[in-house]
């Protein structure tokens, strides 16, 4: 960051936003930067300041921002229209390729965003299976809404499977339908899943949740109860997907789900797109009057097709995810020669320590010798607390 002064614009923008804005931002990143501008692993604000962007739009931006190959993809196709409300070639043609890619995957459904594709998956699995409710793992993030707001940081102690609502405004009704199980403990979380069969609708889980890896056989463990009673399993892969592997965490764990969601990366951070995505069975097997519409507003909007297909092109030519071994190479080294301590990693996410300092760091694909050498300065410069 260089050492530029706020500009009048800045702070006429800082004013505003704090007028107009809960606590004076989007609700994900402090109010003090306002950004205006991106390319590759770096980022600029208001008043022209250079940053090395560590968040990469919160992971998404896998190749970097304004990736020349993805920004021409969608500006070909602005000219020609932009949302339709009806098939088009792009998004029959990206259809086939998830389906090619995604092992559980044979036919999907496009929404929005990561909290859409979840909470259709939920109710997909539910309808298949003709009973309420849904079993979770208690720190997983399923989207905001009322099913998925359960049990991700819970302020209060309680008992497995008492599910604790995120934020107020949650009916009791919703918490009911929600039970929750301790992520990698396979005993408790096959005992629940065995006592409870007769009311579950489905069982959703991060096959990596968050910061945490699945510890061997866990995900193995929760494939073969869910199949032997007949449970739909679903992977969130909103996170892992086009990340953990071109197939996704599925592919790499080499465990299949039934159904799956994904969002974040499947653009390449472009535009807003996610994927509700299930197998032959579940779909044969659905009540016939189950709503497959699902035809909101900006579901298969062209520019976020247009940019998902370019993406997931870059990654399968240039073998972006074969290649990123010799970027987490570095990364380790850099880290590490810092005195910092690397407590988890997987992929381009590192979460770090160096005495009571803590945090993530998400390093892209594209990270060159520049972006490693002022990665090195940063560390350099936190005091060991």
């Amino acid at each position: 960051m260089s050492s530029i002064p706020p500009s009048a614009e800045e702070q006429e923008l800082l004013a505003l936003a704090k007028r107009v804005l809960p606590g004076g931002h989007f609700g994900n990143f402090p109010a003090e930067i306002i950004l205006r501008e991106g390319r590759g692993a770096h980022v600029w604000d208001v008043s022209g300041r250079e940053y090395i962007d560590y968040l990469l739009g919160s992971g998404p931006m896998y190749i970097g921002h304004n990736h020349p190959k993805v920004t021409e993809a969608v500006l070909a196709q602005v000219p020609l229209g932009t949302t339709f409300f009806a098939n088009n070639e792009h998004g029959i043609r990206l259809a086939a390729a998830i389906v090619d890619a995604m092992p559980c995957v044979e036919q999907v459904r496009f929404v929005s965003s990561g909290s859409e594709a979840d909470l259709y998956a939920m109710r997909l699995a539910r309808a298949y299976r003709k009973r309420p409710k849904i079993v979770k793992f208690e720190g997983g993030y399923h989207g905001m809404s009322d099913w998925g707001l359960m049990s991700l940081a819970p302020k209060k102690l309680a008992n497995f499977p008492e599910a604790v609502p995120d934020t107020p405004g949650i009916p009791d009704s919703v918490r009911g339908e929600v039970l929750v199980a301790p992520f990698n403990d396979i005993e408790a979380a096959v005992r629940l899943i065995e006592a409870r069969h007769d009311e579950i609708g489905g069982v959703i889980m991060e096959p990596f949740q968050r910061l945490i890896p699945p510890k061997p056989g866990f995900l193995q463990a929760i494939r073969e109860v869910t199949a032997r009673l007949g449970i739909p399993l679903i992977f969130d892969e909103v996170v892992t997907g086009f990340r953990f592997a071109y197939g996704g965490a599925q592919e790499y764990y080499g465990v299949t789900p039934d159904i799956c969601t994904m969002g974040k990366a499947i653009t390449g951070g472009y535009f807003p797109l996610s994927i509700t995505m299930y197998n032959e069975k579940i779909h044969q097997t659905l009540p016939t009057n189950f709503d497959w519409d699902h035809g909101y507003t900006y579901n298969f909007s062209l520019s976020g097709i247009n940019s998902a297909l370019k993406y997931m092109d870059i990654l399968e030519k240039e073998q972006v995810l074969n290649n990123h071994q010799t970027i987490q190479n570095t990364a380790v080294k850099t880290i590490q020669s810092t005195g910092f301590e690397i407590l988890n990693r997987f992929g381009c996410l590192y979460m770090i320590r160096k005495g009571n300092y803590k945090n993530l760091y998400i390093v892209p694909l594209n990270a060159t010798e520049e972006y490693f050498t002022v990665l090195k300065q940063n560390l350099e410069s936190y005091e060991n607390n």
